[in-house]
């Protein structure tokens, strides 16, 4: 975890509340820019994760990270 002992899934959550909230548009624009600023900051911090993540998977796979499928019901169930 970071040194605020935020995981990158509570950031993630986060952010889509203050997306949801913008979306609305019923704040009040102080409201409103301070999580603007907040959403930024997090989608920061996200990317980082995601960059730091995809660097290890890097090291783990000798520098080899290629793009994977991931089964879903219906692929799964098309299969059959």
């Amino acid at each position: 975890m970071t040194k605020d002992n935020k995981t990158f899934e509570d950031r993630l959550d986060r952010l889509k509340a203050i997306v949801s909230a913008l979306e609305k548009g019923d704040l009040p624009l102080e409201e409103g820019v301070a999580l603007f600023k907040e959403g930024q900051t997090l989608s920061k911090e996200c990317a980082t994760q995601l960059e730091k993540a995809r660097n290890e998977v890097k090291i783990v796979t000798g520098g080899e990270v290629e793009d994977f499928d991931v089964d879903t019901e219906e692929d799964t169930a098309d299969d059959s």
